[in-house]
């Protein structure tokens, strides 16, 4: 559904009471690109990115055909960058009861401070349930970027809300998809990789695939649905990093 017709933005359902909230974006000199926010619609609804400040409008626009704005209650995102989290102030603005979501390091060096309200700091495998969902925080330091980065999993749907993972440029005009993303998202960071290549790479995204994803909610592009945990090994061996250490 076109929820702005100027911009664009859209938003579809893409696993039981997540929607996709999509963005295409022209950037000047450059290539198309495209910013994605979710909506967990339920009891205590959630958020994941909030988009660009900028984009606020858009963003609430395209919530308020699934649900008042007022009502979130949860605002989260991977880790502190602008498109991630630059409307957090509007959200919480507009949501008296809401809180940011973000991992104890997050909220710690960054997001208690640039907040209005304090965080909801999660802890590595920490579940938060907003009703009838439930999602578990995963800390993941570096992966792809940021100190403070981590996804959040959906576990009853199989939805790995995988922030920059599998970025894909373009306006993300298809809302999901089963064919292949890792090509067209390698394609997109070979010209200025934005990995951090950590060393514990492997066996971030090994944990990540240990969960069974069946449904990958990335922040720019399409969102995906297949064997999840078979994409992340793949994009592991991509990326160089091999397999995971074993333990000693």
């Amino acid at each position: 559904m076109i929820t702005n017709a100027a911009s664009g933005t859209n938003v579809h359902e893409i696993a039981s009471g997540i929607y996709r909230i999509n963005t295409p974006v022209d950037i000047p000199g450059g290539p198309s690109f495209n910013f994605n926010q979710y909506l967990v619609a339920d009891t205590e609804p959630l958020v994941f990115h909030t988009g660009p400040r900028r984009m606020f409008p858009l963003v609430a626009e395209a919530i308020g055909k699934v649900l008042p704005v007022a009502q979130i209650r949860y605002v989260a995102f991977s880790h502190v960058e602008a498109d991630e989290c630059g409307a957090l102030n509007d959200f919480l603005a507009a949501a008296p009861a809401a809180v940011p979501v973000c991992s104890r390091l997050a909220a710690m060096v960054s997001v208690n401070d640039l907040a209005d309200r304090p965080a909801r700091a999660l802890a590595d495998g920490e579940e938060l349930r907003t009703g009838k969902h439930a999602l578990r925080w995963f800390d993941a330091p570096h992966v792809p970027h940021g100190w403070e980065c981590g996804f959040l999993m959906e576990t009853q749907t199989r939805t790995l809300l995988c922030g920059d993972l599998f970025t894909q440029g373009g306006s993300g005009a298809t809302p999901m998809t089963e064919s292949d993303i890792l090509g067209p998202s390698e394609a997109f960071r070979a010209p200025m990789d934005y990995y951090a290549h950590a060393p514990h790479t492997a066996a971030v995204l090994e944990r990540l695939a240990g969960e069974q994803p069946q449904v990958l909610a990335c922040m720019h592009g399409s969102a995906w649905r297949g064997d999840g945990a078979a994409l992340l090994r793949t994009l592991a061996k991509v990326l160089g990093a091999g397999p995971p250490a074993a333990a000693a």
